[in-house]
């Protein structure tokens, strides 16, 4: 648990200065100077910068947990009612789908959040060095 608080105070501190992996404008200016006015070749198709790859891993992680807290709502409020309707085996059962589904859920978001945060972090220190 101390792993995962550690990875979401990471992507927090990312997402919340996104200044510090900012393109110049320096560069962008010194490279349109540097090339000819006639374009001979394609330009290059740029694909998300560095900040946007970090903000979109925490919102997949965010994702991941919001959608776990709702599969847990749901499996407890199943469970809940099949309790009230004298069902208790159904509704240990639905208690625990719902359990799983949100570690699933859970695990899901965290993964994909921390490998785009991870594609962003990667494109800063190619940047760097």
């Amino acid at each position: 648990m101390k792993g995962f608080a550690v990875i979401a105070v990471v992507i927090w501190a990312l997402a919340a200065c996104p200044g510090a992996f900012a393109k110049k404008d320096s560069q962008q200016s010194d490279r349109q100077q540097s090339s000819s006015g006639k374009h001979s070749k394609k330009d290059k198709k740029k694909g998300k910068g560095t900040v946007a790859d970090v903000r979109g891993g925490t919102g997949s992680a965010a994702g991941g947990v919001a959608k776990g807290a709702g599969s847990a709502a749901t499996g407890v409020g199943k469970g809940a009612v099949d309790v009230v309707t004298l069902h208790p085996i159904d509704a240990a059962g639905d208690v625990g789908a719902g359990a799983v589904k949100a570690g699933k859920d859970v695990t899901v978001g965290s993964v994909k959040g921390a490998g785009k945060v991870g594609k962003g972090l990667g494109h800063a220190l190619r940047k760097i060095l």
